[in-house]
């Protein structure tokens, strides 16, 4: 089976073909500056009709959905229902759902009865429990509005879990790992037998760890100080805090991991500030969630920092496990979100092949009935 998985963003999309269940990559690529100024690719479809030109005979399409909400626990075969659900789900992620939509619709226009898939981000860490994801606000908040803790990265998260199963030998059930994705974005989740229990992003990818240009956590009262003292609305105040924070703002200089080592070396003191509350940060989680889960039996780096900065890794891990008496693997595993999507693409399309050829709904929707949690830009 030829799967197409795409990731669509709100100027690109990236996409590979796969051959499943074989996991043979036949062709990857992207498109860029889609609808900017003096770009030919005006939109969506016609970014999406460019790459249907250069692959053929697709006989599935899976796409990376960031945020599903408390709807999707698990992938959805894409229908009608479905696309009303990833809309509503719109107003909690403004800069990623539409692109995402944009996607999916413009598929369902090129490639007429080709079934697709829609894989969310946030469905690996819906079996966080209620006390870990239930923020310290008045209760309304939540069955109302939906705020409470999501997390993302979760299909990353999910593959080097699996992965680090498959290279210790054990069946994941009974390991608890650490995953550690570091890029530009970060998280670090909690995964006992098989399940996210924790992830430090939080009701959006703000929360958590210190970024490329997001700052993690901070005391929600410093916000409305610091747009009191320097006169700011809501809007700058978002740019400052998801753009022009992280180890951006705190070295003055770059988002860039080897820019800031480079100049660390050099002897820039806020470059090194920048590199040590980075660590700092991760250190600090991994700490927490080998306390939560009593024990580690693997922490595994993900992600372009991940991978590639051998001194982040070595930092962040150093002497960390020495009160343990079994000390964890630590391993390096590239991320293949890709792959991942592709995979259960096929697994879901085989299930609803298997249940006589059905397009219904396939997906788990938790919380009851979808007029449950109502309010403002929020529906499960």
């Amino acid at each position: 089976m030829k799967i197409l998985v795409i990731n669509s963003g709100s100027s690109s999309i990236k996409y590979k073909l796969f051959n499943m269940p074989q996991k043979e990559l036949l062709t990857k690529g992207v498109i860029e500056h889609i609808g900017e100024a003096g770009s030919e690719v005006g939109d969506h479809y016609t970014g999406l009709k460019i790459i249907l030109n250069k692959v053929s005979s697709v006989d599935a399409v899976g796409h990376r959905v960031v945020h599903g909400a408390e709807s999707f626990k698990e992938p959805a075969l894409v229908n009608p229902l479905v696309i009303k659900k990833i809309k509503q789900c719109c107003s909690i992620a403004p800069l990623h759902n539409p692109a995402n939509l944009a996607g999916i619709m413009a598929c369902d226009k090129l490639l007429p009865g080709v079934k697709q898939v829609a894989v969310f981000d946030t469905a690996f860490h819906q079996s966080i429990p209620d006390y870990a994801y239930i923020y310290g606000l008045p209760y309304e908040l939540y069955t109302k509005f939906g705020i409470r803790k999501y997390g993302f990265h979760g299909t990353s998260h999910e593959y080097v879990a699996n992965e680090a199963a498959r290279i210790l030998k054990t069946n994941l059930s009974k390991l608890k790992i650490i995953t550690c994705h570091l890029g530009n974005g970060c998280s670090i989740t909690a995964v006992d037998k098989g399940k996210s229990i924790d992830t430090s992003m939080g009701f959006t990818p703000l929360e958590g760890l210190v970024m490329g240009t997001r700052c993690g956590d901070v005391d929600p009262a410093l916000i409305t100080h610091i747009m009191r003292k320097k006169k700011m609305d809501m809007s700058s105040m978002d740019v400052l805090l998801n753009r022009a924070s992280g180890l951006k703002g705190i070295s003055g200089l770059s988002n860039d991991m080897r820019v800031l080592e480079e100049k660390s070396r050099e002897g820039n003191k806020r470059a090194a500030l920048a590199l040590e509350i980075f660590v700092y940060r991760i250190r600090k989680y991994i700490g927490a969630y080998t306390g939560i889960m009593s024990g580690c039996d693997a922490l595994v780096f993900t992600g372009g920092i991940g991978e590639n900065q051998k001194d982040i890794r070595q930092k962040a891990s150093l002497d960390i496990f020495k009160h343990l008496k079994k000390k964890p693997k630590v391993l390096v595993i590239p991320t293949n979100e890709e792959l991942m999507i592709a995979r259960q693409t096929y697994q879901l399309i085989n299930r609803a092949e298997k249940r006589n050829g059905s397009s219904g709904l396939i997906f788990e929707c938790a919380g009851g009935s979808p007029d449950e949690k109502s309010g403002d830009g929020y529906q499960p």
